[in-house]
């Protein structure tokens, strides 16, 4: 495994792991991690792809979290990426990742033959965060970062109240949650910032797998919807009996999913 680098908006050196040989395999991990998210899912394609890993520049350990953080500087750092791979490129991202990754392919569609998006939470014809987002900054601005982000999970991401309350209870899962929420914020509230409405991706003529789980918050696979109506070459493909987070409970389905999407252009 190695690294790459590129210079990206304002300078910034993107980062990114590079592992494996063959078709390019760029991924975009979802918020609240890092890129150990999709480890699972890279070591079932590593063996045949190269697999490429953007570090999202608020999600970097360490790191201070500039605000107000944009969709179109997280879309400019996979640009620069990509711009260092030779060949044909799949672009994988998941859910604030997956949005990412849709603004890049519409900063730079030659960049990419195709793309596999995962729920991404794209603010179709509501915002995603919206109130709730305000009640989870103000929380995080008081010093509470653990409850921002049992707002986040409830009331932004849609998982049932009594499951978050229960992880929530334990202070272990409590303090890592808050170890991440002053990018988990501001990812969503980046999210938010694009507006609601989705029509610019009409003309994005780049092959697209939308990947759902049906077990998955209803406004997640509903933001899926539009977003299949919209893009002139999608299709969506539903995961039975999963959810929002398959790289952990099925990243052999992802990883097959993956490996049929660029089945048309590797070599």
């Amino acid at each position: 495994m190695t690294e790459l680098v590129a210079a990206s908006a304002g300078g910034y050196l993107v980062r990114a792991l590079d592992e494996g040989r063959g078709t390019n395999v760029l991924v975009v991990h979802p918020g609240g991690g890092d890129v150990a998210a999709w480890d699972g899912v890279v070591r079932l394609l590593s063996g045949e792809f190269r697999v490429v890993r953007v570090r999202r520049r608020i999600y970097v350990r360490g790191a201070e979290v500039v605000l107000p953080h944009s969709m179109s500087v997280e879309a400019a750092d996979i640009v620069a990426v990509a711009r260092l791979l030779d060949g044909p490129t799949l672009l994988v991202g998941h859910s604030s990742g997956a949005v990412a990754a849709l603004e890049a392919a519409l900063l730079e569609p030659s960049a990419f033959d195709g793309m596999v998006l995962y729920e991404p939470p794209m603010p179709t014809k509501h915002l995603v965060a919206g109130a709730a987002g305000v009640r989870a900054r103000a929380l995080l601005d008081a010093g509470d970062a653990g409850e921002a982000m049992r707002v986040h999970m409830r009331d932004i991401v849609g998982m049932p109240a009594e499951m978050v309350d229960g992880m929530f209870a334990e202070p272990q899962v409590r303090a890592m949650f808050a170890k991440v929420a002053a990018a988990q914020i501001a990812d969503d509230e980046a999210i938010d910032a694009l507006g609601t409405g989705i029509g610019r991706f009409a003309s994005l003529d780049v092959p697209a797998v939308l990947v759902e789980g049906d077990q998955s918050p209803a406004h997640l696979r509903e933001r899926l919807a539009d977003l299949a109506d919209v893009l002139p070459e999608a299709r969506v493909v539903t995961l039975a009996g999963q959810g929002h987070v398959a790289h952990l409970t099925a990243p052999d389905v992802l990883a097959r999913i993956v490996r049929d999407a660029a089945e048309p252009f590797s070599s």
